[in-house]
């Protein structure tokens, strides 16, 4: 007997040793606790939220909680109502790139909140309390998948998986899946800019599991997303003056690897559902940048049907868009992910006939080119109608305009109640005009930090930051005509500083140079030289201001002579002020440097306010054309104590074609 008891006991505690080892595992894998509720997450999502009551939040993350953040926009993605939206993710939410580490270029594996033993488990949960209002039937909101499963996993066990319940007390449970497998992916990489979803196989081939990065690459694209399924697309049934549980959970299928996340935004309450087909309306312009007479513009539709039922191909078409005005339809471009689309060339129209299962979409894609000959900010306004049924009849009744989903004027134009679910698809073209001239009068430029100009969006002069040593800044205390001016005060030991010009952004020719500035008297001996050079560093023209010593008003007896060098002397030949020794004293003063004619000399002008002209001198035969400024290098050969201070003002550049 004693040898027996003594065996069960072993087992005993062999059995309890067991039990408590799988306790232990249990814990070790369990995020560290922590008073976090997630009710930042919810305000985030709620239209309302006055119908908060509590919420709670879990998920994998030992070291907090960043498998949830509350954003103001995710790539071209901002809020659908108020300033911000949830984002939750299987990894770490709001990752730069959906990489481990977040590393570009990275591992696509991304980063997961694996356990000892690799099994599936990044998740992330959101329990939300609300208090449904009188009069209310239906909730709905917004909401946006992504993942890195996609593409090269789909159809596949391992598909990540957002699911919504709502569990109303006299409706039962209601749930709503987005999924890597579901009919709801549509987008791919190029679609999604910003989101770090926007990921690339650097090999080229999305098939393979491989470092990626954020070039884009044809083929290449290694992640998707859903289309946004907005306002409306998801009901669930409630009734009024209940408490309902709504839980938001996302989680890795198949594996802990991979990155999905999802945006949940706008949860509102009304008192009916809300249309089952919602069309959508994007574009890219595939020669990037402004949008200019030209360019090949590609449109994207997706129709969702976030009902219940089917939207079968019934009789006529289910979708046309008549082609914008300014546009030529580029032949054979016109594609769709099911169904039929057409381009019909006599009434310059896109139509498509075909059926869009319950909770699925489809895309259609097709281009035009920009005409030529537009005028700058003419819009190419754009929008298409689907044509669907809304009784299950077997005839469309029901109409829907394709929406901007980045725009929201205001107006109801389709009296829904809703006003961002209506807006065409405008494109303002880009037609640039060349100027005769630009000026550069600092009065946009923050004082205290250099100096940027840009002609219709064109960025064609920038000035260096202030070195240390110099004063090289816009100011706002002294100025010539403008509300800003800008000050140097340049000593040999401060280096070079720099203007620096790109005027093949104003796609013309200098012709010539000008700037007001002001200067004072200097206690000891100084100088400041305008070294004008083109891209390669040669001297088109230069300019030298240099303090001579006359001894007439102690303690400031230095004052200024002007020179430009002329290269047929070659030698620092001087610009004369009206005053009787030509020197330039106090006083605001204009430089003016031309071009001659069609030749290769230039002209020296200074003038002085209220006096106008007061020299006129040729700079010679030049070494490279004047039109090649590129840049104004300035600089100084003295070190003094009290360096002296210039400043400049309305400083502007003649061009021609």
């Amino acid at each position: 007997m004693k040898i027996k008891f003594g065996k069960n006991l072993i087992v005993i505690i062999g059995f309890m040793m067991i039990i408590l080892f799988v306790f232990l595992i249990f814990q070790s894998e369990q995020a560290v606790a922590g008073s976090y509720d997630g009710e930042d997450l919810a305000f985030a999502i709620l239209a309302n939220d006055s119908t908060f009551v509590s919420s709670d939040y879990t998920d994998k993350d030992k070291e907090g909680h960043r498998q949830a953040i509350v954003l103001e926009s995710f790539g071209d993605f901002i809020p659908t109502e108020g300033q911000t939206f949830a984002l939750f993710s299987t990894g770490v939410a709001g990752a730069d790139i959906v990489t481990t580490e977040a590393e570009n270029p990275g591992d696509e594996r991304g980063t997961s909140f694996k356990n000892r033993y690799g099994h599936p488990r990044d998740d992330a949960t959101l329990t939300m309390v609300l208090q449904v209002p009188l009069y209310i039937h239906y909730l709905y909101y917004d909401v946006q998948f992504f993942s890195a499963e996609y593409p090269e996993y789909v159809g596949t066990q391992y598909n990540d998986r957002l699911t919504v319940t709502v569990d109303s007390p006299s409706k039962g449970v209601s749930q709503f899946t987005l999924d890597v497998n579901s009919g709801y992916f549509v987008l791919d990489s190029n679609d999604i800019p910003g989101t770090g979803f926007d990921i690339f196989a650097r090999d080229g081939d999305p098939s393979d599991v491989d470092l990626v990065d954020t070039t884009p690459r044809t083929p290449g694209a290694d992640a998707g997303a859903s289309d946004l399924i907005p306002i409306g697309g998801v009901t669930h049934p409630i009734s009024p003056n209940e408490q309902i549980t709504i839980t938001i959970y996302i989680q890795d299928v198949g594996d802990n690897q991979f990155d999905s996340a999802a945006i949940i935004d706008n949860l509102k309450f009304t008192g009916f559902a809300k249309t089952d087909i919602i069309g959508r309306k994007t574009y890219e312009d595939l020669n990037g940048g402004d949008l200019e007479c030209g360019d090949t513009v590609k449109y994207t539709v997706t129709i969702s049907n976030t009902g219940e039922a089917n939207q079968n191909n019934n009789p006529g078409n289910e979708f046309e868009d008549i082609l914008p005005d300014n546009t030529t339809y580029i032949g054979g471009s016109a594609t769709a992910t099911s169904g039929t689309i057409n381009y019909d060339s006599g009434l310059n129209k896109i139509t498509w006939n075909g059926g869009v299962p319950a909770e699925s979409a489809v895309s259609l894609t097709f281009q035009v080119t920009v005409n030529q000959d537009l005028e700058n900010g003419a819009i190419i306004s754009n929008q298409g109608t689907v044509y669907w049924d809304s009784n299950e009849n077997g005839t469309n009744d029901a109409t829907e305009l394709t929406d901007n989903p980045h725009i929201d004027d205001g107006i109801d134009q389709d009296g829904d109640g809703e006003t961002d679910d209506d807006d065409p698809t405008d494109i303002v073209v880009f037609a640039f005009e060349p100027p005769s001239e630009v000026t550069e009068d600092f009065s946009d430029d923050s004082a205290g930090g250099k100096a940027t100009q840009s002609y219709m969006g064109q960025t064609w002069f920038e000035t260096d930051d202030e070195i240390i040593g110099n004063n090289f800044e816009v100011v706002s205390g002294y100025h010539y005509s403008t509300s800003n001016g800008f000050k140097t005060q340049i000593r040999a030991s401060g280096g070079v500083q720099d203007w620096n010009y790109t005027l093949s952004e104003l796609e013309s020719n200098l012709e010539w140079w000008e700037i007001w500035f002001a200067c004072g008297n200097a206690s000891e001996e100084s100088d400041l030289y305008l070294d004008f050079k083109d891209e390669n560093g040669i001297d088109v023209a230069r300019i030298k201001f240099e303090y001579v010593h006359v001894g007439t008003q102690l303690p400031t007896d230095w004052v200024i002579a002007l020179y430009y060098w002329d290269p047929d002397v070659p030698d620092w030949s001087r610009l004369n002020s009206d005053f009787t020794d030509g020197y330039l004293y106090g006083s605001w003063y204009k430089l003016r440097i031309e071009k001659y004619d069609y030749s290769s000399f230039i002209y020296y002008t200074l003038n002085r306010t209220d006096v106008g002209t007061v020299d006129f001198k040729p700079g010679g035969q030049l070494n490279v054309p004047f039109s090649n400024l590129a840049k104004i290098e300035w600089s100084s050969t003295k070190n003094p104590v009290a360096c002296p201070m210039f400043f400049w003002d309305e400083h502007k550049i003649g061009l021609t074609q």
